[in-house]
């Protein structure tokens, strides 16, 4: 957590309930896209998975393991006039590019 402004593989984002960035991978619903996700804990159907509900009011929107590409942190609140806007989604080729190889 020590370079917030990096996007990871999703199998080392917190299911803690905290809500971090993810890119969701292109779709024939359009293409990749940055949202704000959550992971829930099982409901009463037994299910649990990432969650995002920020995007639409009302609407909770559950995504597929494969749906999410990658994530990273919440940006802390900068309210100078220098403030970040939201960033990129992950368009590299190849998902190792994200964190290493892995070897």
């Amino acid at each position: 957590m020590d370079d917030p402004e990096r996007w990871r593989h999703m199998a080392s984002a917190p299911k803690d309930g905290s809500r971090i960035l993810v890119t969701v991978r292109p779709s024939e619903q359009g293409p990749a896209e940055v949202d704000v996700a959550y992971w829930a804990r099982p409901d009463t159907a037994g299910i649990e998975g990432w969650r995002a509900a920020d995007s639409y009011p009302g609407c909770v929107i559950g995504y597929a393991e494969p749906e999410l590409k990658c994530w990273m942190p919440l940006p802390k609140a900068n309210l100078s006039k220098n403030s970040a806007a939201m960033p990129t989604p992950w368009e590299g080729e190849d998902e190792q590019q994200l964190d290493g190889s892995g070897i």
